[in-house]
């Protein structure tokens, strides 16, 4: 792709994206909330830029096969962040994040927050679904993180709560279980980072439900504060 035709159809991708979240205008600059100070001022940026530099994107494996690119829902200014690991077979179908069983057991888990849906921002470690359902792989994750990395950076939020393995670790950096890892609150760039299981675990296990609850009263304390 030439130049030109990169920056035109980044561009398309910027205008279809700000259409969709019901926007009209392109921003010349950032508004005035204030910056956290050890989020570098380079990175941050626009979550529809992040979107038009995404693009139709190609740079790993995991495009060939998907339906569509998942690129995250929610405020774009909300307090509280989750973070999954990638998109389910509902989720490549529609586009948004957390949308089939799983995703209807999150909403009932914001829901029990005193939040909704649209209060919060859903993303993914990588933007496209694995084939059946596989763990990501870690060049697929380290192709796609500068990405959640950059809305992170965007969007700012109080904290995040990590949803299983993949997400924990990636945005911990460690290799630790996530059976170890759950109910301790660790950090990302001075933002606390809650890593519990994720939804579709609890779907299998029921009974880890009480200690998901529990790493969310934590953070609800964080966000009442």
């Amino acid at each position: 792709m030439t130049n030109i035709a990169k920056i035109a159809n980044d561009l398309k991708n910027l205008l279809e994206y700000r259409q969709m979240m019901g926007l009209k205008e392109i921003p010349i600059s950032k508004n005035s909330r204030q910056m956290k100070p050890d989020v570098p001022k380079s990175e941050i940026s626009n979550l529809a830029e992040i979107r038009a530099e995404l693009g139709d994107c190609t740079r790993c494996k995991l495009h060939e096969q998907r339906n569509n690119l998942v690129f995250g829902d929610g405020n774009p200014d909300a307090d509280l962040m989750f973070v999954g690991e990638g998109p389910g077979f509902d989720e490549d179908k529609q586009g948004i994040p957390f949308v089939g069983r799983a995703g209807q057991l999150l909403t009932k888990i914001i829901e029990a927050m005193k939040l909704k849906r649209q209060d919060v921002y859903i993303a993914n470690v990588v933007k496209c679904r694995p084939p059946g359902n596989r763990n990501p792989e870690p060049d697929e994750m380290d192709t796609c993180f500068p990405f959640l990395e950059k809305q992170i950076a965007a969007i700012r939020p109080k904290a995040i709560i990590c949803l299983g393995k993949f997400a924990a670790q990636t945005l911990l950096k460690t290799a630790t279980p996530i059976s170890r890892l759950r109910g301790k609150m660790g950090e990302y760039n001075g933002i606390p980072v809650m890593p519990t299981y994720h939804p579709a675990f609890l779907l299998r296990n029921p009974d880890a439900k009480k200690q998901v609850w529990e790493d969310v009263q934590q953070v609800m304390k964080i966000l009442n504060k």
